[in-house]
């Protein structure tokens, strides 16, 4: 049985997010999405509710699991018996630094390898950064998250 560990920050997880594990489930007999618990960026949502927001969505996929994450990547893809790491690009400035990730990652674990998904066409310029801002401005999201990330961010942004 052949596990894919998914990390990222996923505030908020996003349709192109949903996307590349989706098609990593495919892939992969187990993907375990990992939130991780404390990035280096100002975050809108709380890691549980993170990790809930993933989780929600991703109910239907039989073979994705959700949890959170401290420390090193390579640490929880070990941890949960991962072969490869699945990492979404989306433009060319994603390269560059899922590439620096991958060798440090190599570096520190030679026996797991990073596997690269190209984003969908319509998810090319999709981030949670952009989103989080437009959201914060007003601006519609609704068809760049499912609906229950959407209200969850609406909520946020009230308070």
């Amino acid at each position: 049985m052949t596990t894919a560990l998914y990390p990222g920050t996923f505030d908020p997880v996003t349709n192109g997010h949903l996307d590349i594990v989706t098609r990593a489930s495919k892939l992969f007999d187990k993907v375990v999405a990992a939130v991780y618990a404390t990035p280096s960026k100002n975050l809108m949502l709380t890691t549980d509710e993170r990790v809930a927001l993933f989780k929600q969505s991703v109910k239907t996929l039989k073979n994705v699991e959700v949890i959170s994450y401290r420390g090193l990547t390579v640490t929880t893809a070990r941890k949960v018996g991962a072969k490869a790491i699945v990492r979404g690009l989306r433009m060319g400035s994603d390269f560059e630094h899922e590439f620096e990730l991958a060798l440090m990652n190599k570096q520190l674990a030679l026996d797991i390898e990073t596997v690269c998904l190209m984003s969908s066409l319509e998810y090319q310029f999709v981030s949670s950064s952009l989103l989080k801002e437009a959201n914060s401005l007003g601006g519609n999201i609704s068809k760049f998250v499912p609906q229950h990330v959407a209200q969850a961010m609406a909520k946020k942004f009230k308070k």
